[in-house]
């Protein structure tokens, strides 16, 4: 899918229901517009089809995950959402316990400043993940537990992805409009190129589908979310094996960062098994 101009998704044109008396605003005086009734019928009907099928694969992740590496299997952490409220995501846990949290902060802002593909730190290696954890992050199968922040209402089946905190107090009041609507476990970015894009083409690509969401396009997003992740793990993780030979293989550490010693970054917590 080509990407949008900025410039067209500079000011979103939401429709209003009713006075704007009864829709919450936020002190920047943004308008949030009554979310379309199809799109939860759509999320919760999806998922609730779905978790008979999904439950034994979560079972065998569950268990993976706690013989690859001690810790809880799962893990909890703050994100911004729908309107700019916090609400606690659910995830496989993929990284060591007490793994350095600053790490990605440096990363992010090194991406949100530079014009380059936003490019996660897996592609290089990273010594942070547990035995698997490449895998499982590239699948997408570690975001399953999101199904029930979809349920509880805190994120789509379909939308931007939910930021960080201190994501959010980095973005400008035009990348905070992708939080008129609510996030999501994919979207209109990662079907079209994630890896390949840049901060500033990802903001594009979250704004327009805050300007023209509909039923059509949630489940044409909903059809390419598959092909798009089985290209993202061969790019990733198949071509670059293949590509390299034996002794790059052993001669190509994966990049190490450090244990954090105490402590935790703020709003980041493994959850109660």
């Amino acid at each position: 899918m080509p990407l949008s101009d900025s410039n067209q998704c500079a000011q979103p044109a939401i429709s209003l229901a009713g006075q704007e008396g009864d829709v919450p605003m936020t002190a920047a005086g943004t308008v949030y517009a009554p979310l379309p009734k199809w799109k939860r019928i759509l999320d919760v009907t999806l998922v609730l089809m779905a978790i008979p099928f999904l439950i034994p694969v979560g079972i065998l992740i569950y268990a993976f995950i706690k013989i690859a590496s001690p810790g809880p299997a799962f893990f909890r952490q703050q994100r911004i959402g729908y309107m700019r409220r916090r609400f606690m995501c659910l995830k496989f846990r993929t990284m060591k316990v007490n793994a350095d949290s600053g790490v990605h902060q440096a990363h992010l802002t090194q991406l949100m400043t530079a014009n380059q593909p936003t490019r996660k730190l897996d592609c290089t290696g990273d010594k942070r993940l547990i035995p698997g954890g490449m895998w499982l992050r590239a699948s997408g199968v570690d975001e399953m537990p999101q199904l029930f922040n979809v349920l509880r209402g805190d994120m789509s089946l379909v939308g931007p992805r939910p930021c960080m905190p201190y994501e959010f107090k980095l973005y400008s009041e035009r990348h905070k409009q992708r939080c008129l609507t609510p996030p999501g476990m994919t979207g209109l970015w990662q079907v079209s190129g994630k890896n390949k894009t840049t901060f500033e083409q990802m903001m594009d690509l979250d704004l327009k589908y805050v300007q023209e969401k509909s039923l059509w396009l949630d489940l044409k997003i909903l059809a390419w979310t598959v092909p798009a992740i089985i290209k993202l793990v061969w790019e990733m993780k198949i071509r670059p094996h293949i590509e390299m030979g034996p002794a790059d293989r052993t001669a190509q550490p994966a990049t190490e960062f450090p244990a954090k010693t105490a402590g935790h970054l703020s709003g980041t917590v493994p959850a109660r098994e």
